[in-house]
């Protein structure tokens, strides 16, 4: 069995290349690259990172990675490819919408992350309760520490406390989200080049477990 380690220059490469040159001849020209040097070792990193997420939590994990393929059905930019490499893990078996892990590859850097992007409806009424209570006053500590020690963690998504709750609510931070996740850059994609990039990146992700415990909580 093929063991994985890490991703080739040329993975990173073909990313590069597909961005300065993203349409469909192009692709097909050098469609071997891609299933060489991408496609096939992500389906072997994804498995990997799939156990090693599950000693990491205690928790079994799936994984999904992203089409290469654009749906450029109701978009206005039309280039057909994705010039980057989307994972996400995601904790198997449970009900609601537990927090999931991100890996995203770019031609300019490595982006690593935890959270829910954007919680369902049905669930979000449950994530918005729990802001209400006391896990509402753990999550704005959290992100304050996370963003002192350099995450980036994005801004709420409304302008105004969702109708239901007190508008001077003390958790209005955390109500006047839709979602909450927390990342983490390396400085270039070369990250992904060097050996043991499995265990390197659950290392990493280690360090956003107070994100996914914290998200965890709420059914």
């Amino acid at each position: 069995m093929t063991q994985f380690d890490c991703f080739s220059s040329e993975a990173v490469g073909f990313l590069q290349d597909l961005k300065a040159n993203n349409t469909k001849d192009w692709f097909a020209a050098n469609k071997a690259t891609y299933e060489t040097h991408l496609k096939a070792p992500s389906k072997l990193f994804a498995d990997d990172m799939a156990f090693s997420l599950r000693d990491l939590t205690g928790q079994d994990h799936g994984s999904k990675i992203f089409r290469i393929h654009r749906d450029v059905r109701f978009s206005k930019d039309k280039t057909p490819y994705n010039a980057h490499l989307h994972l996400a893990f995601m904790p198997t078996g449970q009900e609601g919408q537990p927090p999931m892990w991100f890996f995203g590859l770019s031609p300019e850097k490595l982006s690593l992350g935890c959270g829910v992007f954007r919680y369902e409806n049905g669930v979000l009424d449950a994530f918005r309760d729990a802001m209400a209570g006391s896990l509402g006053a753990e999550l704005i500590q959290n992100t304050a520490e996370m963003r002192e020690q350099g995450f980036r963690i994005g801004d709420p998504e409304l302008k105004r406390v969702p109708s239901g709750f007190d508008k001077d609510h003390p958790h209005e931070e955390a109500l006047r989200r839709k979602g909450y996740s927390v990342w983490m850059d390396a400085e270039t994609p070369a990250f992904v080049l060097e050996p043991n990039l499995t265990e390197r990146t659950a290392t990493m992700f280690a360090e956003l477990m107070p994100v996914f415990l914290l998200l965890s909580r709420i059914k």
